[in-house]
C-alpha cells in the first residue's frame, strides 16, 4: 500500500513538474532598428525615413560644430581679454545653444511621428513582424522584445537574441 502511494504521489510530481514546465515563458531579443536599416531598400518608405533621420543628424552634427568653434573663439578671447567680443559671443552662443534645442527637439518629434506611422501601417513592417512571430514559433519562444535603448532591458542573454535569425529566414524569404 506505501509503494502504490508513493507511485501515485511520484506520478502526480512528475505531471505536475512536466505542467509548469510547459507553461514557463520564455523569451526571446531582436533588434528591429538593425533588421530595418538591412532591409531598408526593401521599402521606399522605410528608406526615405532613414535618409531623413540621417539629415537630421547631419545638420545636428553640423550646429553642435558651429557651437564648438563658438566655444573655442569664446575662449580666446577670454584669455585676451577682449570684452566686447565675449559679450558678442556669449550672446551668439545662448541664441545658437536654443536654436539647436529646438531643432533637436522638434525633429526628433517628427521622426518619432514618422517611425509611428511607419511601424502602424507598414506593409515592410508587417512582413518582418511575420518572420519574427515565424522564428519566434519554431524556436518555441512565447514573447520577444525589441532591443532599443529605451526598452527598459538592462541586461539578456546573447543566446535568447533571434536577430540573425529573423534576418536569416527574412533573406530566404520564408515566413514559416
Amino acid at each position: 500500500m506505501k509503494r502504490f502511494i508513493f507511485t501515485i504521489l511520484l506520478c502526480c510530481g512528475i505531471l505536475y513538474s512536466l505542467s509548469a514546465q510547459a507553461s514557463i515563458t520564455r523569451f526571446a531579443v531582436v533588434d528591429m532598428n538593425r533588421i530595418i536599416s538591412i532591409f531598408a531598400e526593401s521599402s521606399p518608405e522605410v528608406g526615405a525615413f532613414i535618409e531623413k533621420r540621417n539629415k537630421v543628424q547631419a545638420e545636428i552634427d553640423r550646429q553642435s560644430q558651429e557651437l564648438e568653434e563658438l566655444n573655442a573663439r569664446l575662449k580666446e578671447a577670454e584669455e585676451q581679454g577682449k570684452r566686447d567680443q565675449i559679450r558678442t559671443l556669449e550672446t551668439q552662443i545662448r541664441t545658437k545653444t536654443q536654436s539647436l534645442q529646438a531643432f533637436i527637439q522638434s525633429s526628433f518629434a517628427d521622426l518619432e511621428r514618422d517611425r509611428n506611422r511607419l511601424l502602424n501601417n507598414s506593409a515592410f513592417m508587417n512582413s518582418i513582424v511575420a518572420v519574427v512571430r515565424a522564428v519566434a514559433e519554431s524556436e518555441g519562444v512565447t514573447m520577444v522584445l525589441t532591443k532599443t535603448e529605451a526598452s527598459g532591458i538592462l541586461w539578456y542573454s546573447p543566446s535568447i537574441d533571434i536577430t540573425n535569425k529573423v534576418i536569416e529566414r527574412f533573406r530566404t524569404g520564408g515566413r514559416r
